[in-house]
């Protein structure tokens, strides 16, 4: 799909991988909303940085664990732009609980991951998938993650979370083909706000084992993993229903001592 005049949501677009795939759809002529949550002020700042590159940009507030408020979104953007073409559910959300804390996992925690990362997706997908339907079609882009392939993670609650929305991926690519493909994306280890403020403390040393680990020799940046998604927007339009890892090479490493990610408190 060539991007250039048309539209997109990015949803968790403020920062750390929504940020910078905004930002690269922008410089190739797409219009976008910047979905933000409770980053205001970094929705804002990327809303700022889009304008100059010659399209339209928008920041709307949502959360995606509610229905209304994913449709709501989506008609904003229709509002906005007079098209939708694009969705990047990039939204997520977790708490960093160690895997054999199982007592640790309360219900609440369940009912909001699953909300944020697996019904979001989907209520985003449903709502934008009848704008593209009406139009030329489209391409939705879910940002995964390994924790969903290789259940090591966050928390288990997180691990599910992903390895549904893959599941969901595939379903989602049947019934919405031909007019619109669906992949998703399986980050790895991403330096950004995201870990560092989950692991606290225990952040650099985390980041020095992966690191010494990894066959590429580094973890990932959030312009790693955005390129990824770009390529399966703009890439061959016979791609859909797959899941692309970007790990730096994770799921092939030696970590028969896998590294446990935990959090400072």
């Amino acid at each position: 799909m060539n991007v250039e005049g048309r539209a997109a949501i990015v949803t968790g677009g403020g920062t750390g991988v929504g940020r910078a795939t905004a930002l690269e759809l922008a410089r190739r002529g797409c219009s976008v909303l910047i979905n933000y949550s409770r980053s205001r002020d970094e929705a804002e700042q990327t809303v700022a940085e889009l304008m100059p590159l010659g399209v339209k940009a928008v920041a709307v507030q949502a959360n995606m664990a509610e229905e209304a408020a994913c449709k709501e979104m989506v008609d904003r953007a229709i509002k906005e732009f007079g098209r939708l073409d694009v969705l990047v559910n990039n939204a997520g959300t977790t708490r960093f609980i160690p895997h054999d804390q199982l007592d640790e996992v309360r219900d609440e925690d369940w009912d909001r991951i699953l909300a944020v990362n697996l019904k979001g997706p989907f209520n985003c997908a449903r709502a934008a998938s009848k704008a593209m339907l009406a139009g030329e079609g489209g391409a939705i882009v879910n940002v995964a993650s390994v924790a969903g392939i290789i259940a090591t993670g966050s928390s288990i609650p997180y691990c599910a979370s992903k390895a549904a929305l893959i599941n969901m991926t595939i379903a989602l690519a049947r019934v919405l083909a031909p007019k619109i493909r669906v992949n998703a994306v399986a980050p790895g280890f991403i330096d950004g706000r995201w870990l560092r403020e989950g692991l606290g403390a225990n952040y650099e040393i985390a980041l020095k084992t992966f690191e010494d680990r990894l066959p590429m020799g580094r973890v990932s940046q959030p312009e790693d993993v955005a390129s990824v998604i770009i390529g399966l927007i703009t890439g061959s339009d016979m791609v859909t229903g797959q899941t692309v890892v970007c790990d730096s090479g994770m799921l092939i490493a030696d970590f028969a001592a896998r590294p446990k990610l935990r959090s400072s408190t």
